[in-house]
Formats: C-alpha cells, sequence, structure tokens
C-alpha cells in the first residue's frame, strides 16, 4: 500500500524565528503513522532545517534543482547542494517555475535526471490552466508533460519520483479542485503510468496540490488515487500543515 505524503512548499516565506517556531509546533506533536511530513524551505534555510529536524519524523528538501551538475549558473542550485544539506526531497517544474521562468518539460525532465543522480527523489509537478481545461485540453497537457517524463527518466527513474498535479487554477486562488476532478485526473495520470509498467503505477505516489487546507483535506485524502498533498500556503502555519497530516492519517487508516 503507498504511504501518503504531506509536502509543505513554503515558497518565499520564512524567517530563522518563525521557523525555529514552526518546527517546535510540530515536534510537540504525536508522530503519524503512515503519512511522512516533508518540508520544502528557501536555499537559504536548508542549513536551519538540516540543525532542527536532525533526527526527528518530518524530512526537508528544496523548491528548486539546477539542470547542470555545477558551473558558471549564478543562481542555481545544484542537486549534490541540497544533497550535502540532508535533503530528501525537491520540488522540480512548479507552476510558478515554467510560468515566471519559462521552464519547458525537457529541462524539468533535466532538473529531475540531476535529483535522482545523487539520490534525490523529484516532486514532479504537472497541471494545466484555467483556459486549458475550459477548452477541454486538460488530458492533452497531461499527456505532453508526463509524457516528456516517462521518455526521458524511464520507468526506472519514474519509480524513484514523485508527482503532483496542480491545477494552475486552484493554486493561491483559494479555488481547489472538486475531489471529482482531482480523482479523475489522478486516476488517468496513474493509467499513463501502466501502459509503461503496471508495477510503476501501482507504486508511485501522486500528489494533489491546489489550495489544499485542513477544510477539504478529509475529502481529498480519501480519494483512491490521491497519495497526499503538496500544500502551499497552508502549510505556513503548523496548526493547519498538521491538521492536513492528520486527515491524511486518518484516510490511511480508512484503506488498512
Amino acid at each position: 500500500m503507498r504511504n501518503k505524503l504531506i509536502a509543505g512548499n513554503w515558497k518565499m516565506h520564512g524567517s530563522r524565528v518563525a521557523n525555529e517556531a514552526w518546527v517546535r509546533a510540530l515536534q510537540a506533536e504525536p508522530i503519524l503513522e503512515s503519512v511522512e511530513l516533508a518540508v520544502l524551505v528557501p536555499a537559504p534555510y536548508l542549513a536551519q532545517m538540516q540543525q532542527l529536524l536532525g533526527g526527528s519524523t518530518c524530512v526537508w528538501g528544496g523548491q528548486d534543482v539546477s539542470d547542470q551538475e555545477r558551473g558558471a549558473f549564478t543562481g542555481e542550485v545544484a542537486a549534490s547542494m541540497l544533497r550535502e544539506f540532508g535533503c530528501r526531497y525537491t520540488v522540480v517544474g512548479h507552476s510558478e517555475r515554467r510560468q515566471r521562468h519559462g521552464e519547458t518539460d525537457v529541462q524539468v525532465a533535466a532538473k529531475a535526471q540531476q535529483a535522482l543522480a545523487q539520490d534525490l527523489i523529484p516532486i514532479l509537478c504537472l497541471g494545466e490552466s484555467l483556459e486549458q481545461r475550459e477548452a477541454g485540453k486538460t488530458a492533452q497537457v497531461m499527456r505532453h508533460q508526463l509524457g516528456v517524463l516517462l521518455d526521458i527518466l524511464g520507468e526506472g527513474g519514474m519509480a524513484r519520483s514523485v508527482l503532483a498535479y496542480e491545477p494552475l487554477w486552484a493554486i493561491g486562488t483559494g479555488r481547489s479542485a472538486t475531489p471529482a476532478q482531482v480523482q479523475e485526473v489522478h486516476a488517468w495520470l496513474r493509467q499513463q503510468c501502466a501502459e509503461t509498467s503496471p508495477g510503476l503505477a501501482e507504486n508511485i505516489q501522486i500528489l494533489y496540490g491546489g489550495s489544499v487546507k485542513s477544510s477539504n483535506a478529509v475529502e481529498l485524502m480519501t480519494l483512491p488515487d490521491v497519495d497526499g498533498a503538496l500544500v502551499g500556503g497552508a502549510s505556513l502555519v503548523a496548526q493547519e500543515f498538521l491538521a492536513i497530516a492528520r486527515a491524511a492519517a486518518k484516510a490511511s487508516q480508512r484503506t488498512e
């Protein structure tokens, strides 16, 4: 059975004082069985997370990674650097990176390759815009994004990765896809993976990311093809993040 993963993406938020308070609140809570917690922080705070979370049940990671191993790439962060700070995960291909920095599907796959080479687990983001959904092109967009990843990473690389469906129209808007819409896309993604390998489809975790919060987490986490969440704004508040994690734990108990 696939365990649930709740990953908090802080985006460009945080401070040393606020980060420590967040971690202390997290550590005060009982350990949740069958749910892995991860926090994805701005690069300047990785050392702090390594210090505060080392030895805990919550792992940490980066929000992006370079598609290059090393070199004259000002502002880039290499996968080896993330690994040196104890990261387990890194986000790859987030919609904000695709939109603001023009990252292509091929570049996203190259970043994932760099992550995998350093034994990091890439959280591979994909999703459609509101315009594409309303035009009935969701499957077309998903097929291309996922197809590039499958072609370049292969079954082995994908098996060491996590997928995250994040509809662009439901990120930071307060608007969430309905449970039926989420399940439909997640089931479709799993079916596409099954065409490559039934084992891959059975084992790969597919997270939902799009205005996930405690008020909708229970319903989302109980969907059969949702294996957790990539949480944005709600992850900045420790108690809200923990409430989402508890919803995931409860959903896991129901399926055991």
